[in-house]
């Protein structure tokens, strides 16, 4: 999946959510050291800041250059470029060696991956038997009664673009494979229901559609999702385009130890 999001790195790093605070210290609570973590996918660094938080290092990887290059810097994350042909000792060696990290995060990105590869690597990496892998996604924005249904539509009309990964994301991850054992924030099968409030413009909300990968894969084939009809009835449902709008990001997540 490296450089499907290379094209719209920007709009990609204004438009992603912040995500609780408290996620990360339910995270950090859950391992005893909190020494070393890795953040998988980072793209512009969002996850990564929070570990950074609760972790005394925090190694930042993403196969996108163009993401990284709009990563926010701070002095316990080192953000490091993983290109797809690096070699799994290599990626070992990049972020710490066998057992060695004590939190793996994974935030909007694990469905991209390929997961048994993936999922071996993770194995030798993550410190045994404390170590703990958290993946978390997003799909459904809840704005108002008025503005869900024209997003919905919009929704339905991108479907035809989406990479198939994204299934799991429109599943929840309740379909995505998760073999862990469970530490109290979901299971394979049942990943944990969070929210992600946050305040948007209607600037926003359209950098946010924008930014979906599907959006941009229709424009490459010439399709314009956001046509400036679409954007019109968007701005109706809206009400004042200058009003700043509560909205609540529909979250899930999946937590886990390597299993003994």
């Amino acid at each position: 999946m490296a450089g499907l999001f290379d094209k719209q790195a920007e709009i990609y790093a204004d438009a992603r959510p912040t995500y609780p605070r408290e996620w990360y210290q339910k995270l950090a609570a859950l391992t005893p050291r909190q020494a070393l973590a890795w953040d998988v996918g980072t793209g512009n660094g969002q996850a990564a800041l929070g570990v950074a938080e609760h972790y005394q290092q925090v190694i930042a990887t993403d196969v996108s250059e163009s993401q990284l290059n709009y990563a926010i810097p701070h002095p316990r994350v080192q953000y490091m470029h993983t290109p797809p042909s690096i070699s799994d000792d290599e990626l070992l060696a990049t972020v710490g060696g066998e057992n060695s990290v004590d939190l793996i995060t994974v935030a909007q990105a694990i469905h991209w991956f390929e997961l048994p590869k993936f999922y071996s690597l993770l194995n030798r990496v993550l410190r045994k038997p404390e170590g703990v892998i958290a993946v978390w996604g997003y799909q459904a924005i809840q704005v108002s009664p008025t503005f869900d249904p024209i997003l919905k539509k919009f929704l339905d009309a991108t479907l035809p673009y989406w990479n198939p990964n994204v299934r799991y994301v429109f599943d929840q991850y309740k379909t995505l494979p998760f073999p862990f054992e469970s530490v109290g924030l979901g299971s394979e099968g049942n990943p944990v229901a969070l929210d992600i409030p946050t305040e948007v413009s209607f600037e926003g909300i359209l950098g946010i559609l924008r930014s979906w990968s599907a959006v941009a894969m229709a424009k490459e084939q010439g399709v314009e999702l956001l046509s400036e009809g679409v954007v019109r009835e968007f701005e109706r449902a809206w009400g004042d385009t200058k009003l700043v709008r509560n909205v609540v990001y529909k979250a899930f997540m999946l937590a886990g130890k390597v299993k003994k």
